[in-house]
């Protein structure tokens, strides 16, 4: 087996030497004043391994820092590292069982100490405490050791061959914490640590002056970045809350903001407000998926602490039939007219990019059905016996709690699927949360999406990168949020299937790059056909930057500011 740059695939290209992001815009550190960004869902932490939020990680992203990074078009680009190990260069073992990093020369932390490969072996003993619930466990899946063979030098050994090694400490979702800092936060103390926290010691441009969860950030330049003359801005103020339209009229309107993230609103009032001329929309196609979780277990809070665990599955969403008719019922393609316009595309998939690992086995769903759906229901014998329109079999009717975040795009869409539902024999009741309570961090709260007390719910996510083998990884059985986890993992909707966990184990172990798309796509295809995750929309990610802000390059394979510190002032 060998490691070569085509194993990174058509989508991308594995760069050796630093990217090249400069403009020629050139000056002093913080000569260009406060930068002002906002976005509608609110940090509730800075630490992004206690929380799988996007709001979360790319807030934190201009202050803690990975590996390597990838770029706006998917290419991977090294960022603490000198370059990226391949087996050609000897940083990538032969028999592909371990890595090795070599550090960039006299990176500090923003308190002036030196950053070494201690950083980040304990980053990976911080997340991998098996009372630590992070987060992100999932991208050091493998990894049986890291060894500091010098102050810059950081080997990362594997289990067996590791065909993609570039998923711990590489992306946004994976980044260093300083060992100085969090070294008495591990385990169960890990969400105690406060003031780490809320203020982590970073080696990114920016540094934390004041956090305020759920509202406000207060940044300024880290004096001991790394890169002369960066970042351009003195401050930041990074502004959370309100909504997607209150944000995109802050930048396109009012200028109010320089930038504005994730502006899920009606495509015609973001194009009218784009047309007063101080603003640009810009959108960036990758991973984005809008799906629908649809909870295997049983959210009733008559279970008390063992609600929402696999000791109590639900009573009927276990049932493929009910799941496919709820697809079935769907219009994706209405869905994108009026929600998403140019920033949308139907999908079957919750794998829809690199295309090398899209399948085409669900595209049945792209076109509405819902006699069909009628149909698979009376079949399964759910049907409609006391006549009130909501179908029933043994005792047990078709009524959902259909749950998202606070956003007029998604109250629009499941006013459709209420709607589309109910013309198949299924009561939904619809409620939406707060975006910064429902993608927070709080393991007290009982509206968190990870917490999931509901039957159904709606949001986006998406993976850093272009290789799917730690994102198809989230949903191993392993991965499941419960209380014994603090309810942190990724796989929301409690599936488990030994199967799929052994399609996991084989991916990982697989170098040959057309075994890995059939695995992705039959894991795909798996949870796709087990209708506990239900696809609507490949997103594209449509933000919006103030015409004198110059340097924004839109991201959707990591952090979508992940160049903040090559963002300056035009006039």
């Amino acid at each position: 087996m060998k490691l070569t740059t085509a194993l990174m695939g058509a989508a991308a290209t594995l760069v050796l030497t630093p990217a090249a992001f400069a403009d020629g815009h050139e000056g002093e550190r913080g000569r260009d004043g406060q930068l002002n960004i906002i976005y509608w869902q609110a940090p509730s932490t800075l630490n992004p391994y206690l929380s799988g939020g996007t709001k979360e990680i790319e807030s934190a992203s201009m202050i803690v820092e990975p590996l390597a990074r990838f770029n706006e078009v998917g290419e991977m680009v090294p960022w603490l590292a000198e370059s990226i190990p391949t087996v050609e260069n000897g940083g990538v073992a032969e028999d592909l069982t371990s890595i090795t990093w070599t550090l960039k020369e006299g990176v500090l932390w923003s308190d002036g100490t030196p950053f070494t490969a201690e950083d980040a072996i304990f980053t990976w003993e911080y997340c991998t405490h098996p009372e630590g619930g992070c987060a992100n466990i999932n991208y050091f899946d493998g990894v049986t050791s890291m060894e500091a063979v010098d102050d810059r030098t950081l080997k990362i050994t594997f289990d067996a061959p590791k065909p993609f090694p570039y998923t711990a400490l590489v992306g946004s979702e994976s980044p260093i914490i300083q060992k100085a800092q969090f070294e008495n936060c591990i385990g169960a103390a890990a969400p105690t640590c406060t003031e780490q926290n809320f203020g982590p010691i970073g080696t990114g441009p920016f540094k934390v002056d004041e956090f305020k969860a759920n509202d406000v950030i207060q940044l300024s330049a880290n004096e001991n970045f790394r890169e002369a003359g960066k970042p351009a801005f003195a401050t930041v103020l990074f502004k959370g809350g309100g909504d997607a339209a209150a944000s995109a009229r802050s930048v396109l309107e009012t200028g109010e903001f320089d930038y504005a993230w994730n502006l899920q609103i009606d495509p015609q009032v973001l194009s009218d407000m784009e047309q007063v001329g101080i603003g640009t929309v810009a959108v960036a196609f990758a991973t984005s998926v809008e799906r629908l979780m649809v909870n295997q277990t049983n959210p009733d809070p008559a279970l008390g602490d063992e609600r929402a665990t696999l000791a109590h599955p639900h009573p009927f969403l276990t049932d493929r039939a009910v799941g496919r008719a709820m697809s079935m019922a769907i219009d994706r393609s209405l869905l994108v007219e009026v929600g998403y316009g140019a920033g949308g595309q139907p999908t079957c998939n919750v794998l829809p990019a690199p295309e090398a690992y899209a399948s085409t086995a669900n595209d049945d769903c792209l076109t509405q059905d819902i006699e069909g759906a009628k149909q698979v229901l009376e079949d399964a014998g759910w049907t409609d016996t006391n006549g009130n329109g909501i179908r029933d079999k043994d005792g047990i009717e078709l009524e959902v709690l259909y749950q998202t975040s606070t956003n007029a795009v998604r109250q629009d869409t499941q006013a459709l699927i209420k709607q589309w539902w109910s013309e198949i024999g299924i009561e939904t009741e619809l409620r939406n949360i707060d975006a910064s309570v429902f993608f927070g961090s709080d393991p007290g709260s009982p509206d968190t999406f990870q917490k999931f007390f509901a039957d159904v719910e709606m949001y986006t996510n998406n993976f850093a990168g272009v290789d799917p083998e730690a994102y198809m990884a989230r949903w191993l059985c392993s991965d499941i949020p419960s209380p014994e986890n603090q309810w942190q993992g990724n796989n929301n909707q409690r599936f488990c299937d030994p199967a799929y966990d052994a399609l996991v184990d084989e991916m990982s172990q697989t170098a040959d790059l057309d075994r890995r798309a059939e695995l992705a796509k039959q894991m795909n295809d798996m949870l796709m056909q087990s209708y506990s995750i239900i696809p609507l929309i490949h997103r594209g990610n449509p933000s919006a930057h103030a015409n004198s802000l110059g340097g924004v390059k839109m991201n959707d394979w990591d952090s979508e500011i992940w160049n903040v510190k090559d963002w300056y002032r035009t006039e």
